[in-house]
């Protein structure tokens, strides 16, 4: 079976272990006439590994919008392309939607061949809820933006999945842990790699664990922090004044409070006075 002239193929490539690629990723990744990878010199060693010998194109954030319109000339004229990402599946915190949104508006047809998903990985063996999930991509990189960004999703019922490096997660986990408080947490690092581990704990005893082990510093990182349930009001009005008392200490008053109802979905009203009181007005 070759590749269906004129179709993108969206394809899911190992995060770690090589033995996760499917018969069908390598049926396509093979019969293609070219693959497009975010780094040719990352992608190449793993599609030698499964004797695949399909030409190569670089497509990253960098020259998507100059490579796009090739590759749907390519495509309108016949020939199928693979995209793959350098793990896991595509367009999950990686390039590709300039070229899938592209390829739909064309009337290309889009196939996807699913596989390996660190998100999803690392939510099955968790242990926290699954039945509804929010993925976030990676946080900011400064403390001020990164709380900010937090307190955007306190108070979303849904496990929360973020990305991050290794060098970051000590710090990310702190301000997860000053955003959020003690909520039930996961470290997912290296998964199916040979230095996979699974951290769990509250936020504050585990940014504390992997602050004081260097080990756990290193490589790529999922952290899974437990939604805020909407039958939790206690927990609820706690995250409302958590969120309102982090900003009222960066913003004036009045901004505070109207930021903290939009972002917990509390009472204006109440957030005020609850401000004023904590002020001594």
């Amino acid at each position: 079976m070759s590749g269906e002239a004129g179709v993108l193929y969206v394809v899911a490539t190992p995060i770690g272990n090589l033995g996760d690629m499917t018969p069908r990723a390598c049926q396509i990744l093979t019969n293609v006439d070219l693959i497009a990878c975010e780094d040719t010199r990352h992608s190449r060693p793993l599609l030698t590994h499964f004797g695949i010998a399909t030409p190569l194109v670089a497509y990253h954030e960098h020259n998507e919008a100059a490579q796009t319109p090739k590759l749907l000339e390519r495509l309108a004229a016949g020939e199928s392309i693979a995209l793959i990402s350098d793990a896991g599946t595509p367009l999950v915190s990686d390039p590709g939607y300039v070229l899938v949104r592209g390829a739909r508006a064309a009337g290309i047809r889009v196939l996807p061949v699913p596989g390996p998903s660190a998100p999803i990985c690392a939510l099955s063996a968790a242990g926290l809820p699954s039945d509804r999930f929010l993925f976030l991509g990676f946080p900011p990189r400064t403390e001020r933006a990164r709380r900010e960004w937090i307190g955007a999703v306190a108070a979303e019922p849904g496990t929360l999945i973020l990305f991050e490096a290794g060098r970051r997660a000590a710090a990310t986990l702190a301000d997860l842990a000053a955003v959020l408080g003690p909520r039930p947490a996961v470290l997912a690092r290296e998964l199916t790699k040979r230095f996979e581990t699974l951290l769990d704990g509250a936020l504050p005893e585990l940014a504390a664990q992997v602050a004081a082990d260097p080990e756990q510093q290193r490589g790529e990182v999922v952290i899974l922090v437990a939604g805020l349930r909407d039958t939790d009001q206690a927990g609820a009005a706690a995250e409302e004044q958590r969120v309102l008392d982090i900003l009222a200490a960066e913003l004036p008053l009045k901004q505070a409070v109207a930021l903290a109802a939009r972002i917990t979905g509390g009472s204006r009203n109440d957030l005020y006075r609850r401000a004023l009181a904590a002020r001594g007005d």
